[in-house]
């Protein structure tokens, strides 16, 4: 069996959490932070997950991790 490419993109933005969960950040934190409130942005800081409809895709995009 051949070996599987890993997609970099997506290895770059998801992480596989131990009971196999897809752990990805949140949008909307890069710019224009200055009218976005506080308590916002903090709940930005916070992972989120891909939805299991999801999931399955980025797996298969990220063997190895």
């Amino acid at each position: 069996m051949p070996k599987v490419k890993t997609h970099r993109a997506s290895a770059k933005r998801f992480n596989l959490t131990k009971s196999g969960k897809v752990k990805r950040a949140k949008a909307y934190k890069s710019h224009i932070l200055n009218k976005k409130s506080t308590k916002r942005k903090r709940g930005l800081r916070q992972i989120g997950y891909v939805s299991p409809a999801d999931a399955a895709v980025v797996k298969k995009l990220i063997p190895y991790k």
